[in-house]
């Protein structure tokens, strides 16, 4: 599973590496695994809540509508990412969806398999709450930058959590390899993609990104750190 670089790729962490090989090879015994095509759903808000997903390949991006039919987007899965939560009853279900942003293999795992492991594996039960853990934590970090920092900490804050989940070091600056527009942006904070235009236009007056040909490069990651006002969370919690 992924681990920070700082030569190639800045990050390529996924959430699965609070696992050991060993625990995670009593998940992989217990998959069976599915297509999902593109622009498909995995799952969507009301759902029950009675299995989790591993993402085997491709692009799982999970959203929330709100009242007036905007979407927010909470998070974006890659591959090797262990999606969905465990329900504590029968009848939980999802308050959010699930949708393939490309085509995609995901592995399925039956909550009921995942809490006979659970009561029989010790280690194992404690690598998985450390991962409900983590998962919690990125949700209330998001959170507390969108509340406490307005639109503009938001933003930063967002282009940080991509530069650990998809930045490549470059003597010009930390690239993106995931071509994002300003609608994607405004998506992932809540706003309009007005709004990011504007920002991102500052941003680039103050020196602190380059966008070339869609792409975006950042070139002063203290710039991005002071604005949200960056507590340097550990690299599993500040991604994307």
């Amino acid at each position: 599973m992924g681990a920070c670089t700082q030569q190639s790729n800045f990050c390529s962490y996924q959430n699965t590496d609070v696992f050991s090989k060993k625990t995670f090879q009593y998940l992989e015994n217990l998959m069976y695994s599915k297509k999902v095509e593109k622009d498909h759903h995995l799952f969507v808000d009301n759902d029950p809540a009675d299995r989790l997903y591993y993402l085997k390949q491709g692009q799982i991006k999970i959203t929330k509508m709100n009242e007036e039919g905007k979407e927010l987007v909470l998070y974006i899965f890659q591959a090797g990412d262990l999606i969905g939560e465990l329900g504590i009853s029968t009848e939980s279900r999802y308050s959010y969806s699930a949708k393939a942003t490309r085509t995609c293999e995901v592995g399925i795992i039956q909550q009921k398999d995942l809490e006979t492991i659970i009561w029989q594996h010790g280690e194992f039960a404690v690598e998985f709450m450390r991962w409900m853990s983590n998962m919690h934590a990125i949700t209330r970090s998001k959170f507390r930058d969108l509340m406490l920092y307005g639109k503009k900490g938001a933003l930063c804050s967002t282009l940080i959590r991509l530069a650990n989940s998809y930045g490549i070091m470059t003597p010009e600056g930390i690239v993106l390899s995931q071509h994002f527009t300003n609608t994607d942006l405004a998506e992932l904070i809540g706003t309009s993609r007005e709004t990011v235009n504007r920002m991102l236009s500052q941003f680039k007056k103050d020196g602190a990104v380059i966008i070339s040909d869609g792409t975006i490069i950042i070139t002063s990651l203290e710039y991005l750190k002071t604005a949200c006002s960056c507590e340097n969370c550990s690299i599993e919690i500040c991604r994307i």
